[in-house]
């Protein structure tokens, strides 16, 4: 009826183009049409000018109050949003910045940031800062940095949450803004000066890089100000930046029984901490993954359960909740996550070994059955990479495998690829710098430190170098670009034990040891969390050192 103008009794007079619309309608849209029109009701006017709006724009506004309904894009978003916020239609002005969060990148977030203050939304403001926190060192390339002001720039680094992987990313970045104008940013150099924490610098960088650049040397200023930086973080004045990414290390077998520790590891401060929810049950060679700011935890074993129920752990209210059960018990079950499901595979049903995989949907909040392996595997180890996922070893029952095959949901189909260079039961796996990686495990005699590498394109497996301690069933993820193996069975005793490895250097360095010996247990890392730091060292007393040098009862090739 607006289109054919049938029974409209006012016309808007904007931009260059006059649009026929019913008062009532636009009265029961907003507060800014019925004040509008009660104002101007006694020159009985029909024609009502709006200033400040392009016609384009003010089309797809009345689109949205006749439809409810907008094409918010990528070119219109910021005008239609001005408008909806002047023409009071809230509704709109948050579906348009629901949209803007969901186009954040290192080159939009500043101004993004910048134009939800300008028309409010501090949803919005706050996501996009804390894009920047998170993305701090790919924003740093973009060309809205440079436009930042020195309050702005103040403001992002000293915030305790900035990421980044080492202090002298921030300490190049301010150097970076100061010289692009630099006669005019002279002055507040000594400022954002004392927002680097040079003590979590090595003396070298200080010595080659700092205090020989040029807008330091002979300023005593600044010179001063890089010494009482360093000295208020060795006096714990100031504290260590929340890392950006946490280590888990949740449950898992320890002094004879499953347990519902959950271990929380700070790689900046090179420290364990216990954060356990205690209303959780113990639980043993179950998964778990992180998706959404939350923690699922996925089957496992009580010692008398064989559990195929799912928990989940909100991250930020550290709360636990039900989730749909699998439709198979899974003790000693492979779990990973791909797009925004959750697929777990195989395990023990305290029957039999699985062949059997499932997917939870999590827009569906329901489990789904998928095609079946082409082997049954318990106590093998799983990862996803370029779209697939690897699931690799494992116990059949009778042998430990030494198999290895694929996953493409796009077909739903499973494909043996090349079998790895020893047969691995209780073994690790995890995709990293472009490869699966099978760590140790136990080969039916022995447990091994032995690493190898498979690589898709070629299909083949390579051995890379071993870990210091033979090790199955234990946890492992990849943080601050290195691999971490947490824990597990040594053939002896459980351990706390922790190492990590660098690719570049092929090399395992130890790590810090957890506080609590255990194996079954299952890793992964959080990250993005509004509350990041509530599982950093800076929140945590020193640890209570909890040692349990016992035997695992429990181990799969032993459980019959």
């Amino acid at each position: 009826m607006r289109r054919t103008n049938c029974f409209c009794d006012a016309v808007l007079d904007v931009g260059n183009e006059k649009f026929p619309v019913h008062k009532v309608i636009l009265c029961s849209s907003s507060k800014y049409f019925r004040a509008m029109f009660i104002r101007w009701d006694h020159h009985r006017s029909k024609e009502f000018r709006i200033d400040g709006i392009s016609s384009e724009i003010m089309s797809l506004v009345l689109d949205y109050i006749y439809t409810e309904s907008a094409a918010i894009t990528e070119d219109n978003v910021q005008d239609l949003a001005t408008a909806a916020d002047m023409l009071n239609f809230v509704n709109l002005v948050q579906a348009c910045f629901k949209f803007l969060q969901g186009q954040l990148s290192p080159a939009n977030c500043i101004g993004i940031w910048r134009f939800s203050d300008l028309v409010i939304s501090p949803d919005t403001r706050d996501f996009a800062r804390r894009y920047m926190i998170n993305h701090f060192e790919e924003v740093v390339a973009c060309e809205d940095f440079q436009e930042l002001t020195v309050q702005e720039l103040i403001s992002i680094t000293e915030d305790d949450e900035l990421n980044v992987k080492n202090e002298s990313v921030v300490f190049e970045a301010i150097l970076h803004w100061t010289n692009h104008a630099l006669e005019q940013r002279r002055r507040g150099f000594p400022q954002l000066l004392a927002k680097v924490r040079f003590f979590e610098m090595s003396f070298e960088y200080i010595q080659t890089k700092v205090l020989r650049n040029a807008l330091l040397e002979r300023n005593y200023e600044c010179i001063s100000t890089v010494a009482s930086t360093m000295r208020s973080g060795y006096d714990r004045v100031v504290r260590r930046r929340v890392p950006g990414a946490i280590l888990l290390a949740i449950g898992g077998w320890s002094a004879g029984d499953p347990t519902n520790i959950i271990e929380a590891y700070d790689h900046k401060a090179d420290r364990w901490m216990d954060v356990t929810v205690l209303q959780e049950r113990p639980r043993a060679y179950h998964g778990s993954v992180f998706v959404r700011g939350s923690v699922y935890c996925v089957g496992g074993f009580d010692r008398v359960e064989y559990f195929n129920s799912v928990r989940r752990l909100d991250m930020g209210t550290r709360t636990w909740h039900e989730t749909p059960p699998m439709y198979h018990r899974r003790c000693y079950v492979s779990v990973t996550v791909l797009g925004d499901c959750i697929y777990a595979m195989g395990g023990y049903n305290g029957n039999a070994r699985l062949n059997t995989a499932e997917v939870f949907d999590l827009e569906a909040n329901q489990w789904s059955q998928i095609a079946p392996m082409n082997e049954q595997r318990s106590d093998a180890n799983c990862a996803t990479l370029n779209g697939k996922i690897y699931i690799c070893g494992g116990f059949n029952g009778t042998a430990c495998l030494q198999t290895a095959e694929c996953y493409d949901p796009e077909t739903n189909q499973w494909t043996m690829i090349a079998p790895m260079t020893i047969q691995r039961s209780g073994l690790a796996v995890v995709a990293y710098a472009g490869q699966i990686y099978a760590v140790g495990g136990f080969d039916g005699n022995l447990r091994l430190r032995s690493v190898e590498t498979y690589n898709p394109s070629s299909n083949t497996w390579q051995e890379v170098a071993s870990m210091f301690t033979s090790r199955s069933n234990f946890g492992i993820e990849v943080m601050d670009d290195r691999i971490f193996a947490v824990g597990g069975f040594n053939g002896f005793s459980t351990t706390f034990n922790v190492e990590s490895y660098d690719h570049l250097l092929n090399t395992w360095t130890d790590v810090c040891d957890m506080d609590v010996f255990r194996s079954a247990l299952n890793c992964c890392v959080i990250s993005g969390l509004t509350n990041m730091s509530d599982y950093t060292a800076s929140h945590h007393a020193p640890p209570l050192l909890v040692l349990d040098n016992d035997a695992d009862p429990v181990d799969e090739n032993e459980l019959d």
